[in-house]
């Protein structure tokens, strides 16, 4: 298993080796994510059900190098502007433990502001 820190080393590493830094503005790493993003999202299109988890099932590779691809993006992106990706995410889920409590939302796919 490997950690936030040591996945984002690997990143850093492979950016560096090929000077592409220069290219990696805040905004352009949130479209790359957001591009990258798309390609996971679309490799579901027009599929549903038991045709969408078989169709995933199929192509498990393909959808962990987009996911991978996203994490690459969200990693420069988080290092690049200072955050600690894994206490950012644990703060974030204790907010959303306070928007969603359990006895108000188990079993409902409600936005909190609905609860």
């Amino acid at each position: 298993m490997s950690t936030l820190k040591e996945l984002t080393d690997v990143t850093l590493a492979f950016r560096h080796e090929r000077n592409w830094k220069q290219f990696h503005t805040a905004k352009d790493l949130a479209l790359c994510l957001s591009l990258e993003a798309a390609e996971v999202v679309e490799l579901m299109q027009w599929r549903n059900g038991a045709a969408l988890d078989a169709h995933l099932a199929e192509n498990k590779e393909s959808l962990g190098d987009e996911l991978s691809d996203v994490l690459h993006a969200l990693l420069l992106l988080a290092h690049d502007n200072g955050i600690d990706l894994g206490a950012a995410y644990v703060a974030k889920m204790r907010k959303n433990a306070e928007k969603y409590p359990v006895e108000k939302a188990k079993d409902r796919a409600t936005k909190y502001t609905e609860l």
